[in-house]
């Protein structure tokens, strides 16, 4: 029962992130791009109200994933989360009354029917409730290096795939350990109570990941086409919770002849993945970029 609650909740919390992503798309869109990171950026988008529904639609997002990995294992959760793109290429077509060429449906139906594949030879199974310091601090330390080298190469890009691609792959690498120290707080509160959640390291690390993530989701909209970004950033947050899953969790995939229909659904969601990410591109430009000028600086 467990484990039916874990995914209802990730498929709510999907839906509630592809909303926010359809919102947030639409918002970065109309603001004035910078060629650099800037914290401004925030500030501008305050005073779009369609904005800030997509940060609402994030909270919802965030109790929904809250909910779900405290019912079920992290490597199972986060994949669950490749449908974010379906999702959201379906609410944009909703919004731009626009039908869904047959190419891009296939596509879905490739992305649903890999990932229902992968994740049902892996069966990801058994957590534990905790995390010792000495496992924490070495992924800390990676996930942080990895984000930061490829912010930094992001950024020393000009405007193009290669800068949406690094500043997309940051973010899912934030998204990730987001989820891993989300998971380690939402224990803490449900075998402690409040008390010990507000006053566990894991629950101000989560939030401040978060934020950081948000952030550089706004840069990588800006950055490029949604081709080299959102891959990036789909295929890479499951690619890494699901490693943080195994190590830190210490949660269990299924190996061995396994691997072959798990290969199989994985190549079914790359697949799909790229031909949304390419194709579904005009259903996602719902307003018209501002003006590029140069920001001042943060």
């Amino acid at each position: 029962m467990g484990l039916v609650l874990s995914v209802v909740f990730a498929l709510c919390a999907a839906f509630s992130n592809a909303l926010a992503t359809v919102l947030q798309r639409r918002a970065a869109l109309s603001v004035p791009q910078s060629r650099g990171f800037r914290l401004g950026l925030v500030v501008d988008l305050l005073h779009r109200p369609v904005w800030v529904a997509g940060m609402l639609a994030v909270v919802v997002a965030g109790v929904g994933q809250a909910a779900a990995l405290a019912t079920g294992p992290l490597s199972l959760v986060q994949p669950l989360f490749v449908l974010e793109l379906p999702l959201a290429l379906l609410l944009a077509s909703l919004a731009a009354r626009t039908r869904l060429p047959g190419a891009l449906w296939l596509a879905v139906a490739a992305v649903v029917a890999g990932l229902g594949v992968a994740l049902a030879a892996a069966a990801p199974s058994g957590q534990r409730e905790h995390v010792s310091p000495d496992r924490w601090i070495p992924a800390l330390v990676a996930c942080a290096g990895l984000a930061l080298l490829l912010v930094a190469v992001g950024f020393r890009r000009p405007n193009g795939k290669a800068r949406a691609g690094c500043l997309g792959a940051a973010t899912a690498v934030c998204y990730a350990l987001t989820a891993g120290l989300m998971k380690s707080a939402v224990a803490v509160l449900a075998s402690d109570g409040l008390l010990a959640f507000l006053t566990e390291w894991q629950t101000y690390a989560f939030a401040a990941t978060g934020v950081c993530a948000v952030l550089l989701l706004e840069h990588a909209m800006q950055g490029g086409p949604l081709v080299a970004s959102q891959p990036a950033l789909t295929l890479g947050d499951a690619t890494v919770s699901l490693l943080l899953g195994v190590v830190l969790y210490q949660e269990h995939v299924r190996t061995g002849w396994w691997l072959l229909p798990q290969l199989l659904g994985v190549g079914l969601i790359v697949g799909g993945v790229l031909v949304l990410a390419r194709r579904g591109t005009d259903l996602r430009h719902e307003a018209p970029k501002a003006p590029e000028r140069e920001a001042p600086a943060a």
